[in-house]
């Protein structure tokens, strides 16, 4: 099973936001053997927040085989050929180690932000992937959509991957899934997603027509993670910093159809995690594999959690993937 180490780039509001940590937990997960780290995308978040894509080349720089990826920017407020252009150049400074992961976004502050409307955020989803296809792939590009117009417009340099880096997308609507087996080459779930709801979505995923610019159907299965000695251990190091980020995601996800499950007891949360004894944690990632996930992405560190508690789950993990 592929391990993926979704980053914490959140500050607390007494603390900046430093890289510092963050370097260091990739590249002992480099070490471990994780086959990706991973980054989300956040606006308007007062204490700060790394922006990912040039946080995703500053670890390029410090690492040298552990693929990185987004899950996921938000494709339907950047500019298709701005947004190609990075991150064609974050694979050309990595060697081919992206992999590009969007979501469709939910808040609507941020769609102000960047002057878009969220009614026009499928539209301009499918054309910022539609284009990132081309320009990745295509000497010239021309194209007149709702959207963007170009006329001859054309990368250099293009990415080094070919034909061009894999792109993810999450979402969990039947309408998202389609999109994403239409568009992309991977479907990424929601964190909260519940173990007895992803067989019939992998399901529905991977019964969806594939686009013709397709690379393949993945499963990669988002989960809170946390290895320790004892389940216990586990708890106590998690419950704390992650009940502070899920208390803070019930503001965030007001917009979003999934705003209640942030408020659910810990057995809940639990019931759809990776926390626990080492053996426990071999068990779900063993259960994930049956269930058809291709990898899973662990979200080890809310903010508050000391950076020696990170490491310690880094390292429990990894000695699963030997």
């Amino acid at each position: 099973m592929r391990l993926g180490l979704y980053v914490n780039l959140y500050a607390d509001p007494a603390d900046r936001p430093r890289l510092a940590d963050a370097v260091e937990q990739v590249r002992l997960a480099e070490q471990a053997g994780f086959s990706w780290a991973v980054l989300g995308e956040r606006h308007l978040h007062r204490p700060g927040y790394h922006e990912a894509v040039t946080t995703l080349a500053y670890l390029a720089a410090h690492t040298e085989r552990i693929g990185l990826a987004t899950a996921g920017l938000i494709a339907p407020v950047h500019h298709p050929v701005h947004l190609a252009e990075t991150l064609a150049h974050v694979d050309v400074l990595s060697g081919g180690r992206l992999t590009a992961g969007f979501v469709l976004g939910y808040r609507p502050e941020e769609f102000t932000l960047y002057g878009a409307r969220p009614e026009e955020r499928v539209s301009r989803f499918e054309e910022c992937l539609e284009l990132l296809h081309r320009l990745w792939t295509e000497d010239e590009v021309t194209h007149h959509g709702r959207r963007h117009h170009l006329d001859g417009a054309f990368l250099s340099p293009r990415p080094v991957q070919a034909p061009r880096p894999r792109i993810w997308n999450g979402g969990r609507v039947p309408a998202a899934l389609e999109r994403t087996a239409w568009l992309c080459d991977g479907w990424t779930t929601s964190f909260n997603e519940t173990d007895e709801e992803l067989p019939k979505k992998v399901a529905a995923y991977r019964a969806a027509p594939r686009g013709p610019r397709s690379l393949g159907s993945e499963v990669i299965v988002c989960r809170e993670g946390y290895a320790a000695a004892t389940s216990q251990a586990a708890r106590t190091a998690l419950e704390d910093p992650l009940r502070a980020l899920y208390d803070a995601y019930g503001d965030w996800k007001r917009t979003s159809a999934d705003a209640a499950r942030y408020a659910q007891p810990w057995e809940d949360i639990a019931a759809r995690s990776v926390i626990g004894s080492t053996a426990e944690c071999a068990e779900r990632l063993a259960r994930y594999e049956a269930l058809g996930a291709d990898g899973v992405i662990l979200r080890i560190q809310p903010p508050g959690m000391p950076q020696a508690d990170a490491l310690r789950a880094i390292e429990a993990f990894g000695a699963l993937t030997s």
